[in-house]
């Protein structure tokens, strides 16, 4: 008798025929409006020295650019072999596809746009960025997991979970691994390092770094994405980009330590 979970969670809350309302949609909701919060909270601690009328004009900005990014890495990187013969479904996001490493390349080029508009400090931008949006990957991760999506790869363990899409086997919920250490762990880690770094950039080559190595670690329990499978015969797309993520980090912080912006 098969002792595992079997995912059976329903992707849509509502469902008014042409409209639906998602889960997936809602963790992304509540992610913004947490970071929304954060920003405030940032404000007031005089660590992010913009005004609160400019947040909205700031989370704009980066759910734009964070939606182009992830989108065009997926499509160009991930999944160019479908969708160069699929041209008509390159917008339709609600069929699945977004990738966290364009997400976090739109999300810089939207913090060098607000900075750069508001005069600030590009390093200033993305720091504050790290600390209120970072939670937001747990949510998003949440999303994952109720679609049944971005499952693991086969296992024995006990808490293996059967994904109906996947087959019959069951799986390492990699969303799972992934929202813990990325969306709550990194979180904290983030915050509590607030409290003892003096410059800017440092928070921000922190949370590349540490997101790198945690997802290069979640890659070797999560099921590559089938159209591209292993590099080398072992190593994924993401962790070759997560492994790019640990290096630039550390570039990242040589150059907060270089540019000595104090908080």
């Amino acid at each position: 008798m098969n002792s595992h979970y079997i995912h059976n969670l329903n992707p849509i809350i509502f469902d008014f025929g042409a409209l639906q309302v998602r889960w997936y949609g809602l963790m992304y909701v509540v992610g913004f409006l947490i970071a929304s919060y954060l920003f405030k909270i940032l404000i007031r601690q005089k660590f992010f020295k913009i005004t609160e009328d400019k947040i909205d004009s700031l989370v704009t900005s980066m759910i734009i650019c964070m939606f182009i990014g992830a989108r065009s890495f997926y499509v160009f990187i991930y999944n160019w072999d479908y969708y160069s013969q699929n041209l008509m479904d390159l917008l339709a996001v609600w069929k699945g596809g977004l990738s966290f490493h364009g997400a976090l390349v739109g999300l810089i080029v939207g913090g060098v746009i607000f900075a750069r508009r508001n005069k600030l400090s590009w390093m200033e931008v993305m720091d504050s960025v790290a600390l209120a949006g970072t939670q937001g990957l747990f949510f998003g991760r949440m999303g994952n997991f109720i679609n049944g999506e971005l499952y693991g790869r086969i296992t024995n363990s006990k808490w293996g979970i059967i994904f109906p899409a996947s087959g019959p086997y069951p799986r390492h919920a990699s969303q799972l691994y992934e929202a813990f250490l990325e969306g709550i762990l990194l979180f904290a880690i983030l915050w509590l390092a607030k409290k003892r770094i003096k410059i800017y950039g440092v928070i921000g080559a922190l949370f590349v770094g540490v997101y790198g190595f945690f997802r290069f670690i979640v890659e070797f329990f999560r099921e590559p994405d089938s159209q591209l499978g292993y590099y080398f015969g072992f190593i994924t797309m993401g962790q070759l980009l997560c492994f790019m993520m640990m290096v630039a980090s550390v570039g990242l912080y040589i150059h907060a330590k270089k540019k000595n912006i104090t908080i």
